[in-house]
């Protein structure tokens, strides 16, 4: 079995790599630690795979020559850092030196393989970088003498792991010469027996750490693994060894923006590879299918493999693929190809982006231009033009488009294809604007898959295609036969996985429906922390007259926004509506501009995004244009002032439901009907991470349980709840009371600390909140009885944690006990120690400052990016149909007089019935009875029921009272009114007496 000991996990990992690596060990002490180099092992290299530029140096300069040619190193790493020197070497007195060779696209000559084998790679142990501390770093990977890989290790069963990893590099020193960005080791590894995480840029407590982990059963973490070994070993094993790790030095690392070093993720590295691999052993003429979740990175996995495929040989010497083509709407892939390939070869010509028309692409597609950029509306011209040269092989990247069905884009590609749905440029505008959403939305993976059926397989012609959601056509078209014989993608990264690892957020974690939200807010009116009439009041404003009632939704939006979500991200959140339509978008805006102008609101304007010209039928002309709408502003402008105070809310009618990226989105209200991939696709807006960001979508039409139908395929778990009970809040509360993890004076001096009114923590203050946290880590470990014990007790505090996160999400909180263990809850679940055996989790707090602001200033909780297990909706609601409250009028007399001591009479049934008689002579009443089901209609007339009873509270007071003051009986008094006025309203016309 392998050690326990720190120090046995280095000598695994050493002896690995020395044994089957391709490393040799060295010594720490010829370490220059202001230089952050090895001087002798670059001068070994320079004699080495350089003998005549060694040997005529060495006469020209003498006993110089080694301080010369280290000085000359040292300043050109720090003028060009270590990547463009390993890469391009550099000049010592106009003479060419390399510092390292990598291996070429096509076969090495003996010549190339002895300078290849030259490169000398050193695995060194405890090597100290600082000359003032005697810290070391666990172990440092040296190619030819310059450092390009460190890493932290720390092995699990001493009760450590990757996050003590992760802790330690924060605490180095970034300046020091070996730490230093764009200028020391590449990429900086924290691992663990079971995990590795990986930065690229060492800044204190604002490192940033990705995780660089294969994945398990679709989510987060690594597999298991059998035998004497670590789940974690691919990373010496595969990823670090030799040829691997020139190959990524050479053709994967790059920078972005000369600001940020990219250092590519797992998935994206094996993809990448694969593919590649694939292509050389298949040749051309077959497709792969790659999905990878929102999140995965898919720019770079496309520019690493485009790079890849244009220089990709067979083993007969010949290129694979004379051109590859990249389908996009994307311009932001267009120069980030550019910048990466000159990046990699120092070439420019090699990328053409295609913008002017289809001679120009022809033309490009004919002379054999490396890599090709063009978008969907050309597609079609690729495929033919493609036919008719049978002589040259082609790669086509399709990129699952996203503007493209957009604005004159979409109307574009309409003319483009032809045949069905064509639009011409001067249609009318549309009247029947009002029923797009019976048609299902054409995406460009339905296009491309409609042209690629057309014309039928091309034999001298690839597919490579990425795509989150892949639907049925596509995997049928694209995927490969699994184990089952079903069409699979050929690389998969998850919606799960990206989620656990915290690139993406889960936008079912804050699921309502508009029931639910109505018997959220209702029932807290029963609570006796909350104001009881109030609450239902105020809710009763909201309920809609009719399905389609866009004014009473506006006001839902508008007030939920301002209270939970407006002032999230420091008053930076945004929300978007989905309508059904574009002229239900129409409406929204319109109506959402007048209630905003009514309430006074000049703090919060909307857009509106849709494509065409849009005459509302009951308005007349003229018609209504997305422009007009916003003002003058244009169609281009629009994502950018989005972004810009005051405009707070997006309304789209298919626009922007897929490919917009705004992370500032936080809030979705959906008026649309959603099924299978469109549901996932316009959700999935919300999902790009930003700090404190957490997220809530409020459907007004759609099931909980379609939903979750909708994203099962490309999530793996079920994560959305259609109900809550916030009385289970008190019945948690208790029983986590009643297991003495916590004790209540630990409770009040984490909150003095939590709450403390200062704009960030400082060390001591975390320092503080551990001190707090601590001994109920402790009981939690010692004084629970058994695993069972400490299961059930986690789990109790997870769901306390979740449900308090959902239930605030609707309305607030007033009472402090279960706020502050909310808070306590929450960052105690990072420290709880696992079964006997398991690892024992302590993640840092980078997050606790926004947390903590966020939760003082505006009284709600704020999500961790990215959740660590299958979240389930919050149960045991009270499930009561709106049936059971009515029954005749002397069932309700019996029964309230037998349960509440009451003694009603024959007075009190003439008072109620006179109420249901003013309601009826009420016409807004009559029409909402004639307009709506029985429950919309019960929903919409609480507050004049209400008003009524209040009217004749002085004449009647006893049953009056009790009717506001004790909620079950006002239920079921209620349910009898309601009945009433429904059964005698419905029946009237609208304009009776």
């Amino acid at each position: 079995m392998p050690g326990t000991k720190e120090r046995d996990f280095e000598d695994a990992i050493e002896r690995d790599l020395v044994a089957s690596g391709g490393y040799a060990s060295l010594a720490p002490e010829g370490f220059d630690r202001d230089r952050a180099l090895f001087a002798d092992e670059f001068l070994s290299f320079v004699r080495d795979s350089q003998p005549a530029v060694f040997e005529k140096l060495t006469k020209d300069h003498g006993a110089r020559l080694a301080s010369g040619l280290v000085d000359a190193l040292a300043k050109n790493l720090d003028s060009l850092g270590p990547i463009e020197v390993l890469r391009r070497g550099f000049k010592f007195f106009g003479v060419p030196i390399r510092a390292a060779y990598f291996c070429p696209a096509i076969g090495l000559d003996a010549e190339r393989e002895r300078q290849y084998a030259a490169n000398r790679l050193r695995v060194v142990r405890q090597l100290p970088p600082d000359p003032t501390s005697n810290q070391t770093v666990d172990v440092v990977l040296v190619l030819n003498g310059i450092p390009v890989v460190t890493v932290e290790l720390k092995n699990a069963m001493t009760g450590q792991t990757v996050a003590h990893a992760k802790k330690q590099y924060q605490e180095r020193d970034p300046r020091l010469a070996l730490f230093r960005f764009d200028r020391g080791a590449l990429v900086h590894f924290a691992v663990d027996t079971d995990e590795a995480w990986m930065t690229t840029q060492l800044a204190k407590s604002r490192t940033r750490f990705l995780p660089f982990n294969r994945g398990r059963d679709g989510g987060g973490g690594n597999p298991n693994v059998l035998g004497e070994s670590y789940p974690s070993e691919y990373l010496w094993k595969e990823v670090l060894q030799r040829d691997s790790l020139l190959d990524i030095l050479q053709r994967f690392v790059h920078s972005e923006g000369g600001k940020t070093a990219i250092f590519p993720r797992y998935h994206q590295l094996d993809a990448v590879r694969q593919l590649e691999a694939a292509a050389r052993d298949e040749g051309p003429g077959h497709s792969y299918l790659i999905q990878h979740s929102a999140g995965s990175g898919k720019s770079n996995s496309i520019a690493w493999l485009a790079h890849r495929l244009a220089s990709l040989h067979g083993a007969d010497q010949e290129k694979v693929f004379h051109s590859i083509i990249v389908v996009t709407d994307r311009r932001v892939l267009d120069k980030q190809l550019q910048d990466t390939i000159y990046q990699f070869d120092h070439k420019q010509g090699v990328v053409e982006r295609i913008d002017r028309d289809s001679k120009q692409l022809a033309a490009a597609l004919e002379q054999g231009t490396p890599i090709v950029i063009t978008t969907l509306q050309k597609f079609p011209f690729v495929t033919e033009h493609i036919g008719n040269l049978p002589s040259r092989r082609y790669a086509v990247i399709v990129d699952e488009a996203h503007s493209s069905q957009t604005g004159e884009a979409a109307r574009s590609l309409k003319e483009v294809l032809g045949g069905e749905g064509i639009v011409a440029a001067e249609a009318p505008p549309d009247y029947d604007a009002g029923q797009d959403e019976g048609s299902e939305e054409r995406t460009s993976e339905d296009e491309i898959v409609r042209v690629i059926a057309t014309r039928g397989r091309q034999p001298n012609l690839s597919f490579f295609a990425f795509t989150a959601t892949p639907k049925a056509k596509t995997l049928e078209l694209f995927g490969r036969p699994g184990p089952d014989g079903r069409p699979v993608p050929f690389h998969l990264y998850t919606m799960r996985q990206a989620i656990e690892e915290g690139f993406i957020l889960d936008v079912l974690l804050n699921y309502t429906t508009y029931k639910t939200y109505y018997r959220l807010v209702q029932q807290s009116a029963e609570d006796p922390d909350v104001n009881k009439r109030e609450a239902a009041a105020a809710l009763a404003r909201f309920v809609s007259l009719h399905p389609y009632n866009i004014a009473q939704k506006v006001e839902v939006i508008v007030e939920h926004f301002r209270r939970f979500v407006m002032a999230k991200l420091q008053g930076r959140a945004r929300a978007m509506v989905v309508t059904r339509s574009r002229l239900h978008a129409v409406r929204f805006k319109v109506e959402l501009d007048k209630y905003l102008a009514a309430k006074g609101y000049s703090d919060m304007k909307a857009l509106v995004a849709f494509s065409g010209d849009v005459l509302d039928p009951d308005a007349g002309p003229p018609a209504y244009t997305e422009t007009g709408l916003n003002g003058g502003l244009s169609e281009v402008a629009l994502p950018d002032t989005f972004a810009k105070d005051p405009y707070r809310v997006l309304i789209v009618a298919e626009k922007y439901q897929t490919g917009f990226d705004q992370p500032l989105l936080c809030a979705m209200y959906v008026d649309k009907k959603l099924a299978g991939v469109q549901a996932v696709q316009t959700l999935s807006r919300l999902n790009r991470s930003y700090p404190a960001k957490e997220t809530f979508v409020l459907d007004f039409v759609n099931e909980a349980e379609e939903i979750v139908e909708a994203f099962q395929p490309f999530y793996e778990q079920t994560v959305v709840s259609e109900t809550a009970d916030p009385h289970q809040l008190d019945r948690l509360a208790h029983e986590l009371d009643d297991a003495q993890v916590w004790h209540r004076s630990e409770l009040e001096g984490f909150a003095k600390v939590f709450y403390r009114p200062k704009e960030r923590l400082t060390q001591n203050e975390h320092a503080e909140i551990e001190r707090w946290l601590r001994p109920a880590v402790d009981r939690f470990r010692d004084e629970l009885e058994s695993d069972e014990a400490r299961d059930e007790w986690r789990a109790k505090l997870a769901t306390f944690v979740r449900l308090y996160e959902f239930l605030s999400q609707v309305m607030g909180y007033p009472d402090r006990d279960l706020e502050i263990r909310a808070s306590f809850g929450k960052l105690l679940l990072r420290k709880l120690p696992g079964r006997s055996g398991e690892r024992f989790r302590l993640d840092g707090d980078v997050e606790l400052d926004a947390y903590r602001l966020e939760q003082m200033d505006k009284g709600a909780l704020t999500l961790q990016p990215g959740a660590d297990a299958p979240v389930k909706g919050p149960t045991e609601v009270g499930s009561r149909k709106a049936e059971d409250l009515f029954a005749p009028f002397s069932d309700i007399v019996n029964s309230l007089n037998e349960r509440f001591g009451s003694d009603l009479t024959e007075a009190d049934r003439l008072l109620l019935d006179q109420v249901v008689e003013d309601g009826v002579a009420d016409e807004v009443v009559r029409q909402r009875a004639q307009a709506n089901s029985f429950d919309n209609f019960a929903l919409s007339i609480r507050k004049v029921v209400d008003g009524l009873m209040i009217d004749r509270l002085e004449r009647n007071d006893k049953i009056v009272g009790k009717y506001l003051d004790e909620s079950a009986f006002g239920e079921a008094v209620f349910g009898y009114i309601a009945r009433e006025m429904f059964r005698k309203a419905a029946a009237q016309p609208g304009d009776a007496p």
